[in-house]
């Protein structure tokens, strides 16, 4: 009886380089899923520990925004103000407490009381700073870390198509269809091994493929532009639009108040959010302000005013009449780490990042299980 050869098909090659360039890179996978899954909440965690400021009594008058602006000065030189949709919650003022702070300095401020304090380090700042290097650099030099995390990122994206195209099964029915939506629990170790792998690994496809693309614009200039030239649109480029303004108000002019500021704002921008406000240093500078919608899809997107200081309206600008590309590309970020729908999306990108570190363990071992089956194959007896 003659043995003839198994064909070569193009399922088989696909699941080979499934395998390959999966035990390949496993390691590295691990660390990054790993680390981003931890990332996640990585505010939230931060917040459990740090020490809240709380505002004792909210009975009276707030204190206007420049008196409260006048105040915190003396830590230096104060950038712009948050103010919360809620009357409960503290102001956040950035203060610039010398030319080597230019990111700025938070402070939260009581509008009550008057009373503030500076945004205490947490204790697990250096944790999530590790983590965050482990994430974008495997702990390495940038020019050496930042590539291989790339090349990483493409293989990633390859095995979850790849793994999405293994797991429609060789017969279109329902019959054959039905194991991959679920996991067999009470069968053996092996098998409840191989479904945590294979229907796991289906569910979180479409979150890890929207991770992997978005994620390679950080570590490819070449893919950044080509997004770019795709989206028709600068990607982590300078995205507020229109000129730089500068104040056109004559010296000793009237001036309108941070409160009138916030009148204007809301006339202009009718629904509840945060409210953030730029401070005017010099003569020219003008009143930056930007508003998120609590009410909207997504909590970050910002819409946009900038006041002269005389109340004028110099340019509104508002997320849903942006271009569609535009407006993807501001969101490439918040897309990336899960933030786009606020607590709900971050969430699913927990769990689809839990799922993602797990993948390379119980995928290798599938394959470790697989080669054990086989040696004990090759020295079963064969019988004449």
């Amino acid at each position: 009886m003659s043995n003839k050869s198994k064909k070569y098909t193009l399922r088989k090659f696909i699941n080979d380089a499934h395998l390959w360039l999966g035990i390949g890179s496993g390691i590295i996978l691990f660390l990054v899923c790993l680390s981003g899954t931890v990332l996640t909440f990585e505010e939230e965690i931060k917040d459990l520990f740090a020490k809240e400021f709380v505002i004792m009594n909210t009975s009276g008058s707030p204190l206007s925004i420049e008196k409260l602006s006048e105040s915190i000065s003396k830590e230096g030189v104060v950038s712009n103000v948050t103010i919360p949709a809620a009357t409960n919650e503290a102001l956040k003022f950035q203060v610039k407490t010398s030319p080597k702070d230019r990111r700025g300095t938070t402070y939260f401020v009581d509008p009550y009381s008057g009373e503030y304090q500076k945004e205490q380090k947490s204790n697990l700042d250096g944790f999530f700073m590790t983590m965050f290097k482990m994430h974008r650099w495997l702990l390495l030099e940038t020019e050496v870390g930042r590539p291989i995390v790339g090349v990483a990122t493409i293989i990633f994206l390859f095995l979850a198509i790849s793994g999405m195209v293994l797991w429609f099964p060789k017969r279109m029915k329902w019959k054959s269809f039905k194991p991959g939506f679920k996991i067999k629990y009470k069968a053996n170790w092996k098998r409840i091994n191989h479904d945590l792998h294979n229907t796991l690994g289906f569910y979180a496809c479409i979150f890890l493929v929207i991770m992997s693309l978005t994620g390679l614009f950080w570590s490819f200039e070449w893919y950044r532009d080509a997004g770019s030239t795709v989206l028709g649109t600068k990607v982590f480029g300078n995205r507020g639009g229109g000129p730089n303004f500068k104040s056109a108000l004559n010296p000793g002019a009237k001036e309108i108040t941070f409160e009138e500021i916030l009148q204007l704002t809301s006339r202009e921008l009718d629904f509840e959010g945060k409210t953030t406000i730029s401070i005017p240093v010099s003569e020219n500078d003008v009143y930056t302000v930007t508003k998120n919608n609590n009410s909207r899809f997504s909590p970050i997107t910002t819409d946009k005013l900038i006041f002269d200081r005389d109340g004028t309206l110099l340019h509104k600008e508002l997320f849903a009449n942006k271009p569609l590309n535009v407006q993807i590309a501001s969101l490439i970020k918040p897309i990336h780490i899960g933030t786009i729908y606020g607590t709900f999306s971050k969430i699913i990108y927990f769990f689809a990042c839990l799922i993602a570190t797990s993948l390379p363990i119980t995928g290798t071992l599938i394959w470790i299980n697989k080669l054990k089956t086989k040696k004990s194959k090759k020295k079963q007896p064969v019988l004449v």
